[in-house]
C-alpha cells in the first residue's frame, strides 16, 4: 500500500494527528501536510476536523472503503504465496463465543493441531455480533451463526446443530409437565431426540421465572419467539450474556433457563429438562466466512477436519 494511503489509515485509526504521527514515526506537522496534499488531489476533504476526535467525511468514509479492499486483496495475495511456500503451514484465525469455543469447538481444535502442527491457530472469543463484525473486516477467516440474516450475508458451510431444552429446577416444575420431565441421563441417552417424549408449550410456565439471554444473543430472540407464541409473558429474575453462566445458575435454583443439549455433559440431580413444542429449539450452526478470491490451506484443511467431527 502506498505511503500516503498509510497515512490515512492511521489517521483514520487513532482520529488525532499527535497519535497517528507517533505511531508512523513522523513529525505532525509532516503528517498534516501529507494528508492536505491527498485531499488536494482529491478534492475533498477527508476528516471533519472539527470533530475532536477527528471524524471521517463522506468521502473519508470512501477512501477508507478501498483502503480495506486494498489490504484485503494484499493479504490474500501474500497468504497465497505463503501457502506455496509452506504447504502444510499458515494461520488459521477462528472466532466461536463461550459456549462454542469449550462445548462445540475443543475437542476437535485439538486434534486438529495435532494432525497439522505446522498450522498456527489463533483462537478469538467473544459475543457471536463482535465476531461476525470482525469477520466482516477480514480480522477472522471463519467464525460460527445460526442467525438467519447472517447467512443471507455470508458464504456459510453446515456445520452442527443443536437442540434448545428449557431446563426447570427440580422444585419449581409444574405439576402438569411433571410426566414430560427429562433428567440429564436421559438427555446423554438422546430421549430428547427420540420422538418419543411429548413437547411442552410455554403457556404451562407462566407463573416460572427466567433467566434470559440479553436481547442481541440468538437465544434471546428465539424465547422471545417462543413465549410470543405461546401467549406468555415471561417473568424475567436475570438477563446475561453467557448461556454457560444461565445453565450453572439455573441449577443453582435461581429459575429455568434455555440451553443447549451440548451443554449437558454430567447428571445434574436438581435439574429437569422439557422439549419446547417450537421450530426455534432446533438450531443449525454454520461456518461463516468473508467474501475472497483465495481461501488459505489452513481454513480449507480445518473445514474439511470439522465437518466431520462437529456434524
Amino acid at each position: 500500500m502506498e505511503a500516503n494511503m498509510k497515512y490515512v489509515y492511521q489517521l483514520y485509526l487513532d482520529r488525532s494527528f499527535s497519535k497517528a504521527a507517533e505511531h508512523l514515526y513522523m513529525t505532525q506537522p509532516a503528517l498534516s501536510i501529507a494528508i492536505k496534499r491527498v485531499e488536494a488531489e482529491l478534492g475533498a476533504e477527508l476528516f471533519d476536523r472539527s470533530r475532536h476526535p477527528l471524524e471521517l467525511t463522506q468521502a473519508g468514509e470512501a477512501y477508507i472503503a478501498t483502503i480495506r479492499q486494498i489490504r484485503h486483496l494484499e493479504e490474500e495475495l501474500q497468504r497465497e504465496v505463503d501457502d506455496l511456500k509452506q504447504l502444510g503451514h499458515g494461520t488459521l484465525r477462528l472466532g466461536g463465543t463461550h459456549y462454542i469455543n469449550n462445548y462445540i469447538l475443543a475437542d476437535a481444535l485439538a486434534d486438529f493441531a495435532g494432525a497439522h502442527p505446522g498450522v498456527t491457530i489463533d483462537l478469538e472469543e467473544g459475543s457471536a455480533r463482535r465476531l461476525t463484525g470482525m469477520l466482516r473486516d477480514r480480522e477472522l477467516d471463519l467464525t460460527f451463526s445460526c442467525a438467519a440474516e447472517v447467512l443471507e450475508e455470508f458464504e456459510h458451510v453446515p456445520a452442527f446443530s443443536d437442540h434448545i431444552l428449557l431446563t426447570v429446577p427440580e422444585r419449581a416444575v409444574p405439576e402438569d409437565v411433571l410426566d414430560r420431565a427429562l433428567t440429564a441421563e436421559d438427555i446423554l441417552a438422546g430421549r430428547h431426540l427420540s420422538g418419543d417424549v411429548p413437547p411442552v408449550t410455554l403457556d404451562h410456565f407462566r407463573e416460572s421465572e427466567f433467566i434470559l439471554m440479553r436481547p442481541g444473543n440468538n437465544l434471546h430472540e428465539r424465547s422471545m419467539k417462543m413465549f410470543q407464541d405461546a401467549g406468555v409473558t415471561p417473568h424475567v429474575r436475570l438477563s446475561l450474556s453467557q448461556l454457560v453462566t444461565a445453565f450453572h445458575l439455573a441449577e443453582e435454583g435461581l429459575g429455568a433457563a434455555f440451553v443447549s443439549d451440548r451443554l449437558v455433559h454430567s447428571p445434574t440431580p436438581g435439574l429437569r429438562y422439557f422439549l419446547p413444542d417450537s421450530p426455534e429449539a432446533e438450531r443449525q450452526f454454520c461456518f461463516i466466512l468473508p467474501p475472497r478470491q483465495y481461501t488459505p490451506f489452513a481454513v480449507k484443511e480445518f473445514l474439511e477436519f470439522a465437518k466431520q467431527r462437529l456434524a
